[in-house]
C-alpha cells in the first residue's frame, strides 16, 4: 500500500494515474545535451476527492479528464529546452495542482538512457493543493 494513502487528506480521494508516458523533450544541463531530444518516461498521480470525482450519469464531465496531463505535458515540454528533470517536475506539479478538482498530486520524471548500467535516472516530488495539509481531511470530508 502506498504510503500517500495513510494521509488522512487523501483517504476519501480517487487517484487517477498516467503511467509510462514517454515524449521526446529537449532537456539536459550538459553542453552535449543541447539539442538532442531525449526520452523522458513521466509518471502522474492525482488526487481528487471523491466528493467531486464520483460520476452520477457516466459523462466525462464528471470527473477530471486524462487529457488534461497530457495537455499539461504538451504544454510545458512545448514551452522549449528544459534544464533539470527538477524543474520539469515541479513545473508539472504546479500545472496539475492548479486543476480546481486536483487535492494533491505525484510527478515523477525519467531518463532511461542516460547510464548503460541502470535502467533510468530521475526525480520525484508531490504536494498538497496550496492550503491542504497533510493531516487535513481535505475540503470534501
Amino acid at each position: 500500500m502506498s504510503n500517500t494513502l495513510l494521509t488522512p487528506a487523501l483517504a476519501r480521494c480517487r487517484r487517477l494515474f498516467l503511467r509510462n508516458h514517454v515524449v521526446d523533450i529537449n532537456i539536459g544541463a550538459h553542453a552535449f545535451e543541447q539539442g538532442h531530444p531525449q526520452r523522458v518516461r513521466i509518471n502522474v498521480d492525482l488526487y481528487v476527492p471523491l466528493a467531486c470525482s464520483t460520476p452520477v450519469d457516466d459523462h466525462l464531465g464528471e470527473v477530471v479528464d486524462y487529457d488534461f496531463v497530457r495537455e499539461a505535458v504538451r504544454e510545458r515540454v512545448g514551452r522549449g529546452h528544459i534544464q533539470l528533470q527538477e524543474t520539469l517536475a515541479d513545473d508539472l506539479l504546479r500545472a496539475l495542482l492548479a486543476h480546481p478538482q486536483v487535492l494533491a498530486a505525484r510527478v515523477s520524471t525519467e531518463k532511461p538512457d542516460v547510464y548503460p548500467d541502470c535502467e533510468a535516472v530521475g526525480v520525484e516530488v508531490f504536494a498538497f493543493k496550496d492550503g491542504v495539509t497533510a493531516g487535513a481531511l481535505g475540503p470534501q470530508a
